[in-house]
């Protein structure tokens, strides 16, 4: 827990009950990339050290520490710019490079979503998985279910979502309430741990690679995606139930 930065341990602690109870079109400038705006974040050994796995600590608990407060941080900064999310002006969920996310349904059918509904399916889902029990033990003698890491990978790949539609159809908002440091050190924090721990494929980080200036380099594995197509990115199906929040 004392690895734990400061902007996400009081936040874990509070989960865990272990303390006191449109994007622009081409011609624009993407604000998002714009010299001033990428300064406001951390630094490459500072998230250096935020990701590895400290000595002595399990694996499990570590991904489920980072995993809480991510999806604690992620829900928050939507929210505050949940209100210029609607269905009319965010019919799709769309990413950076007008990457399209879809859903699975609850019969494995592929949907497509508005981006509102997508996220607050996102968020049910991983609100009603990270207070299972089952899934995450919270007692000294609970242990963690063999699925876990592909669980830990969904709801990874649910949030990289979340995120990828704040930088590309809320970020102006973001700005103008100055929140703009925080989700860019969220996000860093965020894909170097995805990329530290192999929670996400290669091809799903590349789905932020307008954003990933705000990252280190971490060996070319995070190269700008130059395709000229829109490309789709799906909810990944794992062995756990989705939970839709609603039916489709």
């Amino acid at each position: 827990m004392e690895r734990l930065p400061d902007y996400i341990r009081e936040t874990v602690v509070w989960l865990t009950g272990r303390g006191k109870r449109k994007e622009p079109t081409e011609e624009q400038p993407k604000i998002y990339l714009e010299n001033q705006v990428l300064e406001r974040t951390v630094n490459e050994d500072a998230l250096k050290e935020l990701v590895a796995l400290p000595e002595g600590l399990d694996y499990h608990e570590w991904l489920a520490f980072h995993t809480l407060a991510f999806f604690e941080h992620v829900n928050m900064i939507y929210g505050t710019v949940a209100e210029f999310c609607t269905v009319s002006g965010c019919p799709d969920m769309l990413g950076p490079g007008n990457r399209q996310y879809l859903w699975f349904d609850d019969r494995g059918k592929k949907c497509r979503l508005a981006a509102p509904q997508y996220v607050d399916y996102a968020m049910t889902f991983t609100q009603n998985t990270v207070t299972n029990e089952n899934f995450f033990p919270t007692k000294f003698e609970g242990e963690f279910p063999a699925s876990f890491e592909s669980i830990i990978k969904k709801i990874h790949r649910l949030l990289l979502a979340v995120l990828a539609h704040l930088y590309h159809g809320h970020f102006r908002e973001i700005l103008l309430l100055e929140l703009h440091s925080h989700l860019n050190t969220l996000f860093s924090h965020f894909t170097l741990f995805n990329a530290q721990f192999g929670l996400n494929d290669d091809d799903v980080l590349q789905d932020l690679a307008v954003a990933l200036k705000l990252l280190p380099k971490t060996g070319g594995v995070l190269e700008p995606d130059e395709r000229g197509s829109t490309p789709t990115a799906s909810a990944p199906q794992e062995d756990i139930e989705s939970s839709t929040g609603s039916d489709l």
